[in-house]
């Protein structure tokens, strides 16, 4: 998902943080994964395997250095392309596997991953939808206005095959589903109408080379911090 809250960020933002769904004292601001991994080419809408459900992950993936490393690529490509989740078929890759690094409206820092992710559905009558603009690293370049639940749990597992339950309210609950959604082989541009999404796509055409333009220079950026220059 497309970032629009990261500028926000800062001292008091970086001091409450959650990884993993769990409070901790604070997180570097470039996470260790993403000077990890290797930032991979983000795919993009019409791309086959943004279009249908990725298959699950394994009992015998869990725990391997593959795996692990999968994710590291996942955060790195998601820092060059300035956003706050990103799937696996976002790189790819045909596997159900997202990351986050969010901040939502109240200043708290979301950073973490998830495998084989189920969105719980709302109880009859608690489902509260919320309009805001959204966006897509896969779709580079336009913001849409769309109504999401302003609540989303959803419950998978870690790495190691630990099972996970992430809750996210406002802005990373949007997140969450977004997320989700792209795992399902669903785009935020597919919940638009016929003549909306007709409208997200033509404004990418005209955005998205300075889009690519703005990743490669954020990767030269990330190269040079895993230099320490």
């Amino acid at each position: 998902m497309a970032g629009q809250l990261q500028a926000s960020a800062g001292a008091a933002a970086r001091s409450r943080v959650r990884v993993q769904g769990e409070p901790v004292a604070g997180y570097p601001e470039v996470p260790p994964e993403t000077l990890r991994g290797e930032a991979r080419r983000i795919t993009v809408v019409g791309e086959a395997v943004l279009h249908r459900r990725c298959r699950a992950v394994t009992e015998e993936e869990f725990g391997t250095p593959e795996l692990a490393r999968l994710v590291d690529d996942m955060f790195a490509a998601m820092w060059v392309a300035e956003g706050v989740g990103l799937a696996a078929n976002q790189i790819g890759v045909d596997l159900q596997a997202f990351v986050w690094d969010c901040l939502d409206e109240g200043g708290v820092r979301h950073v973490g991953h998830i495998l084989n992710p189920v969105l719980d559905e709302p109880a009859a009558g608690a489902r509260r939808l919320v309009g805001a603009e959204e966006g897509c690293l896969s779709v580079p370049g336009p913001y849409v206005e769309l109504d999401r639940p302003d609540v989303a749990v959803v419950r998978g597992r870690d790495l190691e095959g630990r099972p996970l339950v992430v809750e996210g309210h406002g802005y990373f609950a949007r997140c969450l589903q977004h997320e989700t959604d792209h795992l399902y082989g669903s785009l935020y541009i597919d919940r638009l109408s016929h003549r909306g999404r007709r409208a997200a796509l033509r404004r990418m055409e005209d955005r998205k080379e300075q889009v690519f333009a703005k990743r490669a220079t954020r990767a030269e950026e990330l190269g040079r911090l895993r230099d320490g220059r």
